[in-house]
């Protein structure tokens, strides 16, 4: 039906194909010679943009689909840069994507399908203004495609603003198949004791991969000194850190360089990691349906995880509604009780040597569809007047290159990357130590990024 370009409404859960459910439609419906952006998709978070860009490409790479990433606290000139190249599909967050609607350095009389992803979490962060006021910006005539884990009133109203009155609807509903096989438990406790409970749970579940949440970042940071302090292999996440320093977190816990990771709820999007064994609720959480994105972070890809909650006393109330909007009877909910001594005491031999082992790296998923692909840097970009026909003259003037191995062209101020495709990238790097584009001597590489 998305192919058909009809307007969709889908409610599911984390983690079950969302991004391939809507990217393989756009990536088909893209005309690759038109430059200016054909589809928006609207997310609510920087890391969320990075994981559906990435995807996306990785779907469109054979068509050579090039996909833009715009987001705040990152450089709008270098945004607007590449802006003003090819882009067949933009995906960002709502204040970075109006900000460029306003300046005009984001063109939309070609975008033909609108994407708002996670719509409940961009409803509960406050950002239902600015997307009703960039839909404002769009041409009238549009598909419209909107996923949410919930459906409330207010996304309703939305929808029927905004989307077809003959759009359709799909809920993915729960059965054994589908259904994440997460364990749910939680635990009692005095506030005053939660970081060394905290401490005794970690060294008895002894976790491979383990993600703890907070409400705020002061509670981040002091829970991430604390098991610092206690030899963990551990770092944070919080909106408060650089774009830079978020994204490098981010790939040491996915690379598995570090076992825990202490987060704010910012985590619990973009971070689409199968391997995370256990989520700690160290906090329970402000929003209710926070609740299912955090420890939708567990249990993925057919494995099994377990969501742990800490509640103390003032918490009963918040963790009274969690309960009651998360579950149903039908599901266990477990309570556990603190580890004796003893127990925390044999259990620390084992724990010990976890944290101290060195974790063998985990292979990314698009390893294998990247292995034939080789990202080639030049020296001269649009300074030297530089354009990517340019560089695909020069290349397919390259016995045994065609157009065919040609991928991604990245035209920077100074600099220029083009994927080369089908294995053949050391062989054009070779050839081109030889030769000009429209007559210019370029320095050429293998990327380092």
């Amino acid at each position: 039906m998305a192919l058909e370009q009809q307007d969709i409404m889908v409610e599911s859960q984390t983690g079950r194909g969302k991004t391939v459910a809507f990217g393989l439609p756009l990536c088909e419906q893209v005309e690759w010679e038109e430059n200016k952006p054909q589809a928006l998709i609207l997310v609510p978070t920087r890391e969320l943009a990075l994981q559906v860009k990435n995807d996306i490409m990785n779907i469109g790479r054979l068509k050579r689909i090039k996909v833009t990433a715009v987001f705040g606290k990152s450089s709008f000139k270098t945004q607007k840069s590449e802006l003003k190249q090819k882009s067949h599909i933009v995906v960002g967050t709502p204040g970075r994507i109006l900000e460029h609607l306003k300046e005009g350095t984001l063109v939309v009389d070609k975008v033909n399908s609108l994407v708002l992803d996670e719509a409940d979490e961009m409803l509960n962060m406050g950002f239902i203004d600015q997307v009703e006021e960039i839909i404002d910006y769009l041409p009238k005539e549009r598909q419209t495609m909107l996923f949410s884990a919930t459906m409330s009133a207010q996304i309703e109203e939305l929808a029927s603003f905004y989307m077809n009155p003959d759009r359709v609807s799909f809920k993915m509903e729960q059965s054994e198949k589908n259904t994440p096989k997460i364990s749910h438990a939680y635990i009692n406790v005095d506030k005053t004791s939660k970081e060394k409970v905290l401490l005794d749970l970690l060294t008895v579940e002894n976790p491979d991969a383990c993600i703890i949440f907070c409400n705020t970042k002061d509670v981040v940071d002091a829970v991430d000194a604390f098991l610092n302090k206690a030899g963990l292999p551990i770092d944070k996440l919080h909106g408060g850190m650089d774009q830079e320093d978020r994204l490098a977190v981010l790939e040491d816990f996915r690379s598995g360089k570090l076992r825990y990771l202490v987060a704010t709820d910012v985590a619990a999007r973009g971070i689409d990691i199968d391997n995370v064994t256990h989520v700690i609720n160290y906090d329970v959480p402000f929003e209710k349906e926070s609740y299912t994105h955090r420890t939708g972070r567990t249990g993925r890809a057919g494995k099994t995880g377990l969501a742990l909650t800490i509640v103390s006393h003032s918490d009963q109330r918040r963790w009274d509604e969690v309960r009651d909007y998360s579950f149903d009877d039908s599901q266990e909910f477990t309570e556990v009780f603190a580890p004796s001594e003893r127990l925390v005491k044999r259990s620390k031999v084992a724990f010990e040597k976890k944290i101290n082992t060195k974790v063998k790296p985990k292979i990314a998923r698009n390893k294998e569809l990247n292995k034939d692909i080789t990202k080639v840097y030049f020296n001269g970009g649009k300074k030297k007047k530089l354009r990517a026909i340019d560089f695909v003259g020069t290349l397919t003037s390259i016995k045994s290159i065609s157009a065919e191995d040609i991928g991604i062209i990245t035209i920077q101020e100074n600099v220029t990357y083009i994927d080369i495709l089908n294995g053949k990238g050391p062989y054009v790097i070779s050839q081109m130590k030889d030769r000009t584009v429209k007559g210019k001597k370029l320095k050429v590489n293998k990327a380092r990024k």
